[in-house]
């Protein structure tokens, strides 16, 4: 597993190519061709959400993708790559970085990520991985951990965030002021000026945008509540 990742993403914008099973344009094939035109428009990366949409894109595109896989359990709020399972399918799919929750929420089987982590960084030594944090207690363990990159990606969706205005500048600057790796801004960055400011933030590594760029449902949604609330 080479770690270019860094040196293609360092500084970029990384555009995350998603569509949940209810949205309109929930395809591999058209996550694909999303991918294509963030990487024609100067994309340095991409996130993906499952094997399927990794293996159409990754035959579509020629740059570093940060895998996850979704999936709902009964028993947990954790959804984004939440046990070994998913991580070995993403493994296999041959992702640069596999994104996980890393939040203290439980995981299946009443997990947290400090007892099923560990278990994974010695199955998969050499792999990257990106910690989607929500607080910054959540960071500093998943550092502890062995987790490579941090990621602000779940800073206002879960129950202690959720009044949180995002993105959370103040995080993210105490973020890159005092842990020595890679953070990534993801999550509410919805215009130019907001990327702007975030990445102005000394030390960060780079940013992930998704919604405001590929999905136009939401995007949709954000232009006529303007109109209603005029």
């Amino acid at each position: 597993m080479s770690h270019g990742f860094f040196d293609k993403t360092r500084g970029g914008l990384i555009v995350s190519c998603q569509a949940l099973p209810e949205e309109p344009l929930h395809s591999s094939y058209i996550m694909s061709r999303m991918a294509y035109a963030a990487m024609l428009g100067g994309a340095s990366g991409i996130r993906a959400n499952t094997v399927s949409d990794i293996k159409a894109i990754k035959e579509t595109v020629n740059l570093p993708i940060i895998g996850i896989i979704k999936k709902d359990y009964p028993d947990s709020d954790v959804y984004i790559t939440p046990t070994m399972d998913e991580v070995d399918e993403l493994v296999k799919a041959d992702v640069d970085v596999i994104a996980m929750d890393a939040t203290s929420r439980r995981r299946p089987g009443g997990k947290t990520i400090a007892e099923i982590f560990p278990a994974i960084r010695r199955k998969y030594p050499d792999q990257l991985f990106m910690a989607d944090c929500a607080t910054y207690s959540d960071a500093v363990q998943a550092k502890e951990l062995g987790f490579d990159i941090i990621g602000t990606t779940l800073c206002g969706y879960t129950p202690e965030t959720r009044d949180i205005s995002i993105p959370d500048l103040n995080l993210i600057e105490k973020l890159c002021s005092t842990l020595d790796m890679p953070i990534i801004a993801e999550g509410g960055i919805w215009s130019p000026e907001t990327l702007t400011e975030v990445m102005s933030i000394p030390g960060i590594f780079a940013a992930v945008v998704g919604s405001a760029i590929t999905r136009p449902m939401e995007i949709t949604k954000r232009f006529v509540r303007a109109i209603r609330h005029n």
